[in-house]
């Protein structure tokens, strides 16, 4: 399997240059692109803030990963529907509905998007490197 870095870099050059990626999903796979976005994400204000469940940053371990990639390898990963809350908006007293997803939730999302060179989502702060 390819390092993280090489697949990143492979990544970023078909993308400048315009040229599909293909054969993606073998990636999801490498627990060195978990670890990558677990370390993007981890620093964010909103990392120790549970999602739908009371999982979050500080619960993760090798282990988890691990479990997730099994759970993807024989397609038995189940997205957790977010828990729903609502913020006040800036210069107003309106409210604005935030979905907070589940951690391993999270890290599959980014990990999925720093491997595909899409941007990341702006919540988690991830995106292509």
């Amino acid at each position: 399997m390819q390092t993280a870095e090489a697949l990143l870099e492979i990544i970023h050059e078909r993308g400048k240059k315009g040229l599909p990626l293909e054969r993606l999903y073998r990636h999801l796979f490498n627990p060195e692109l978990y670890l990558r976005a677990y370390g993007k994400i981890y620093r964010n204000d909103g990392a120790m803030t549970p999602g739908a469940s009371t999982e979050t940053a500080d619960g993760m371990s090798l282990g988890k990963i691990r479990a997730i990639i099994e759970a993807l390898r024989y397609e038995r990963y189940q997205w957790t529907p977010v828990r729903r809350t609502y913020i006040e908006k800036k210069n107003s007293t309106k409210r604005r509905p935030l979905g907070l997803p589940t951690w391993s939730d999270k890290l599959l999302h980014c990990e999925h998007e720093c491997g595909s060179g899409q941007e990341g989502w702006r919540s988690t702060g991830c995106g292509a490197v």
